[in-house]
Formats: structure tokens, sequence, C-alpha cells
């Protein structure tokens, strides 16, 4: 019988719980491509894991089921490998909506490979520089501050800075999950990113991140303008751009927010703003009041050097 084998992920990743939240989260590294849909899985209220090394996949929606009839993180692990005959080229970590966590590393995973839990968190890795890899990923999670995504991605760093993936880098990914965050309240994907192919996978990690933060503001001031809350909305908005002044994005509802309140000239420099960072989004402005988004006079279109159709 021919032993069914996944790809080779050589990886080094980290899991961990936040009392605080509840939140449960993944970030990974790697020299494989597109390692955002193979290593990391997470569902709100039950667990995270994260399958590597000769992969299997399996491993991640399986042991999430096996959580959610009451096992053990350590029951997760052994009946998982105890059915896989493959188990000796797997690595494994795992931890529960209550913080236990675990992990383990077959012993035909390539070198160096192994894993260090501690108090909420695993950190693993196999084809890693040497075993300090996995050691400064626990410590700098132990000593960073932030929330779960930021102390991620401090470990990642730290897993960098002690060598890494032995082979170098392509790809990382961020997985947290909280109960009704996803988009639009539906789902627990409360941030979900993924770096496919990229010289320094980490640094733009975080970059997405920062832009998750961004978009995440943007769509709470939208929704705080439907239901009224105009100021609240202004505030929210003006959070996204301390966190990146050129989004044109932001410039835009805060143009919009101040039309609702009455700022009108406040809305004009803000419309101005969106523009001289993207001057396509003519195309958008102009559309506005049609359909019914801001009332305008006539000066609005002649201050924004807009021709109106």
């Amino acid at each position: 019988m021919r032993l069914k084998m996944g790809r080779l992920s050589s990886t080094f990743s980290i899991l961990a719980f936040d009392p605080a939240t509840r939140d449960l989260g993944v970030a990974v590294q790697s020299r494989y491509f597109s390692v955002g849909p193979v290593v990391p899985w997470a569902e709100a209220h039950v667990g995270a894991i994260a399958t590597q090394s000769f992969v299997n996949v399996s491993y991640g929606p399986k042991g999430l089921q096996l959580l959610k009839e009451g096992l053990t993180v350590e029951e997760v692990i052994e009946k998982l490998t105890r059915e896989d005959e493959g188990r000796e080229f797997r690595q494994l970590g795992i931890i529960d909506a209550k913080g236990n966590s675990a992990a383990y590393t077959g012993k035909k995973c390539l070198e160096w490979a192994g894993s260090r839990v501690g108090k909420y968190y695993s950190a693993q890795g196999n084809i890693l520089a040497d075993e300090d890899v996995v050691k400064r990923m626990g410590r700098k999670f132990e000593r960073s501050r932030g929330d779960l995504a930021d102390r991620l991605i401090a470990a990642l760093e730290g897993g960098e800075e002690a060598g890494g993936d032995a082979r170098g880098r392509q790809s990382a990914a961020l997985l947290v999950v909280r109960k009704g965050k996803g988009r639009g309240g539906y789902g627990d994907r409360l941030i979900d990113l993924r770096v496919e192919d990229h010289p320094n996978p980490i640094r733009e990690l975080k970059r997405l991140l920062t832009l998750h933060r961004v978009y995440y503001l943007i769509d709470e001031g939208e929704e705080m303008l439907v239901r009224g809350e105009a100021e609240k909305a202004v505030s929210t908005i003006k959070k996204a751009i301390e966190l990146n002044p050129n989004s044109d994005d932001a410039y835009l509802d805060l143009g919009m927010m101040y039309m609702k309140i009455g700022e009108k000239e406040k809305a004009i420099n803000a419309f101005k703003e969106a523009l001289r960072i993207n001057p396509k989004m003519r195309v958008v402005v102009r559309q506005l009041p049609k359909v019914g988004l801001i009332e305008v006079d006539k000066a609005f279109f002649k201050k924004l050097r807009i021709t109106q159709t």
C-alpha cells in the first residue's frame, strides 16, 4: 500500500488564545507558496490548529470537529496521528477555547523540527535554523503587548530574527476568530490575511494588518452613519485616517459624514483630500448627490473642480 503524503510545508507557526477577548488565532510563515489555505485553522469558541510538515490538511477540520465533541487537545492529537500512516512526517499544534495547548512532531520531520508550548500558546516549526526559532517565538509572544494579532505577528518576527525557515521565506498568513465578528456580522473570521508570495512576507503581513484595521474602522463608521450616529462616525473615520493618512476611501466617507452633520466646509476639505490622493474618485463624488447620499448646492462641484453631468 502506497503511503499518502502531503506537500512538504517547511513552516514555523504559532497559535494562541486571548482570555480577555476569547479570541483564537494562528500566524504562520513558510518557504512554501500560499501557506494560508493549508496550515491555519480556527473556529471561535472551539479552538485553533496548525497542521504542517508533510502536511495533512485534514488535521485542521477533523481536529476542530473533535474539539467540538469534547476531546482534549492531547486526545485530538492522539486520535489524528493514530489513524494516519504518515504520522511520523507530520507536525501539529493545537489549542482549545480555554487556552489548553499541545503539539506533536513526528520523528521523520526534517530538522530542525520541534515545538515550544506555553501558557495560552503553542509555537512549532520544521526545517528551521535551530531550536532557538521556536524559543524566541514563545518569548516574544509572552513579552509583547497589544491585541492577539499584534502578539502573533511579534512572535513570527521573533522566529525570523532567530533564523526562521532554513530554506528562506515566501508566504505568511494570519487568522484570528471571534464569535459573530466576521464581515457584516457573518461568521467568526475577525482577521483573515494571506501573503501568497513575497520577499518579506511578515513585513507585508503587518502592512495588510494595518489596512485591515483601517477598513474595519471604515465599515464601523458607515454602520454608525446608517444608525444616525454621525458624530461617532466622524470620530471613527478619523481613527482610520490616523492609521493610514493616504486612505482615499476614509476621506470620502469623512466628507459624507461631515455633510450629514452640516459641516460643509470640513466636508469639502475631506473630499478635496480624497481627490488629491486619488483623482479617479471624481467618478464617485459626482454620483453621491444623485443617489441621495449627500445634498449639495450649486457651489459644491465648483469648489471641487468637478464637472457636473
